[in-house]
């Protein structure tokens, strides 16, 4: 395997890969928006291009830009690792801004949060100027008022570090990849799939598999019964002439929550109640939201998942049952769904499907890797303690969560995320199961297998899913679908999602050859820094 040889690159640390270096050729000399599925080497290109702006610019500054504490230290362990310069500087939320103050000295790498260098700039603490370069990873959250967005808008303003975005998706709707490519000041684009042809070469293949699950019918009981209960809640909707006929989905309830809300304002603002019709809405769509989340529980969870959720709309002691919750549990198919509950037993069939699935693989290669997602901790834990309760050697799992704590089921902290990630590169643990945590930038190079609990109609996160194997070698994708569920239509969605995706960025792809695309802000007034006035 051929490595990389440049001055500034340990030698042995990064393999050559032919379209990185024609990627880190263009990005050193464009603000580049650098577009790759997830496990193609992001992060490889990144190292490129940093090296070479310490050879041309050694008096200057590098600033690495990543969304999540776990991956500002993965990124750091991999400057640290490749790059000859001093050890990379993390910054976080964990140190105080005075003593983040006094930490950065150029020349030096930095790797930090974007909150914490929007913060930092915004009271003038950070020197953004002797900074040459500017990587933004996954640069599709560029949007809107999230931090990436300031901190770019104050680069252009000063000198203006060159800068590299990359994602593994910008989205699928051309808003939305203008909007990334006007905040960032983009200049290029740099888009490769897996067919490209000078990355397949490199690629082991990914095999996507759909696994159909049929559901019970003491399953597709309860179903019906919570669908009545939402089509009772949405024809009150209609006839308040909030709802369309056949509009019953969660897009359209919460826009008419989106209205109620703001009627619900302007009636405060005048000093009126708002009227019973307007409280009568509230109540129906609420009831409706939850009557659609427990469905999607029972479909593609299972009647654990239900059980938990509708014991939390119970009251708990101090506190009284909100309208919505009252009018849920009261309605006749909510109470006949709890009668249910209490007899029944029976697993969703995913439950043993995945189990199946992930010991067939770890079995059959015991020095295979996999990551099984999940959108629910719960599904998470239900689903390690059935792989733990196998007690096979050779399947070794552990939860990989937030750092949030949701009732009783508690976080990881960033250290424990970290030291859990070194235990499954490791093999100590060969198997993780993950909430959408697990979703962004982990640096797992040999992961054999992927598991979808549920499709999920979101085509970046199915990117990310799906890029977390077939790097080193071959790899699979598995998606679990609900036969006759919502599970069927979301995955219907994905595929489309993503095909129209793909089309999108070879239109933008081909503008951007023939310069059709915005650049960077030219001429606009910039919004300036509350620092710039002292």
């Amino acid at each position: 395997m051929a490595t990389v040889e440049h001055p500034r690159i340990k030698p042995g640390t990064l393999e050559d890969r032919r379209y990185q270096a024609s990627i880190a050729d263009a990005a050193v000399d464009h603000n580049t928006l650098v577009v790759l599925p997830t496990g193609l080497g992001k992060t490889a290109i990144a190292l490129r291009v940093a090296a070479e702006m310490l050879r041309r610019r050694p008096t200057e500054s590098i600033l690495v830009l990543a969304p999540t504490r776990p991956l500002v230290v993965q990124h750091a362990r991999s400057f640290g690792e490749a790059v000859y310069a001093p050890p990379p500087l993390v910054l976080t939320g964990a140190i105080g801004p005075d003593r983040r103050r006094e930490l950065v000295r150029p020349p030096q790498i930095v790797v930090a949060t974007p909150q914490v260098v929007a913060n930092d700039l915004r009271e003038g603490g950070f020197p953004l100027g002797s900074f040459s370069l500017l990587v933004f990873d996954e640069a599709h959250r560029a949007v809107g008022d999230y931090p990436y967005v300031a901190i770019a808008r104050a680069n252009r303003s000063g000198p203006g570090a060159r800068v590299l975005a990359m994602t593994a998706s910008p989205g699928s709707r051309l808003d939305r990849v203008a909007g990334v490519w006007s905040n960032l000041g983009i200049e290029r684009f740099e888009y490769r799939t897996e067919l490209s042809p000078d990355v397949a070469p490199y690629l082991q293949g990914i095999g996507v598999e759909t696994v159909p699950v049929t559901v019970p019918p003491e399953v597709r009981h309860l179903a019906i019964l919570l669908r009545a209960a939402v089509g009772r809640q949405t024809e009150t909707l209609q006839r308040l002439g909030l709802l369309a006929a056949g509009e019953a989905n969660r897009r359209s309830l919460l826009e008419v929550g989106v209205r109620l809300h703001r009627q619900i304002g302007a009636a405060r603002a005048s000093g009126d109640s708002g009227g019973a019709a307007l409280w009568q809405a509230v109540t129906a769509q609420s009831v409706a939201m939850k009557g659609l989340h427990a469905l999607e529980l029972i479909e593609s969870q299972g009647v654990d998942a239900l059980r938990d959720f509708l014991a939390r709309q119970r009251p708990v002691a101090g506190r009284r049952a909100t309208p919505a919750q009252r009018a849920f549990l009261g309605d006749e198919d909510v109470a006949r769904v709890t009668t249910s509950l209490a007899s029944l037993d029976v697993e969703h069939p995913k439950l043993a499907r995945a189990v199946e699935i992930v010991r067939e693989e770890l079995t059959r290669v015991p020095s295979a890797r996999a990551i099984v997602f999940s959108q629910y901790r719960q599904t998470v834990d239900r689903l390690v303690e059935e792989l733990d309760r196998l007690r096979d050697p050779n399947v070794r799992p552990a939860r990989f969560v937030g750092q949030a704590d949701h009732g009783p089921t508690p976080g990881l902290s960033q250290k424990e995320q970290i030291a859990l990630l070194d235990r499954f590169r490791s093999g100590e643990r060969n198997c993780l199961v993950a909430t959408s945590v697990a979703e962004e930038g982990l640096d797992i190079p040999a992961t054999d297998l992927v598991v979808f609990y549920e499709p999920i109609p979101d085509v970046i996160r199915t990117i990310q899913r799906r890029g977390r194997t077939g790097r080193a070698r071959a790899g699979r994708a598995v998606v679990l679908v609900a036969e006759g569920t919502r599970d069927v239509g979301l995955q219907r969605a994905a595929s489309a999602r993503e095909r129209r995706m793909h089309d999108l960025l070879e239109r933008v792809e081909a503008d951007a050859r023939q310069g059709r695309l915005p650049g960077p802000p030219a001429g606009r007034p910039v919004q300036r820094l509350l620092s710039e006035f002292r």
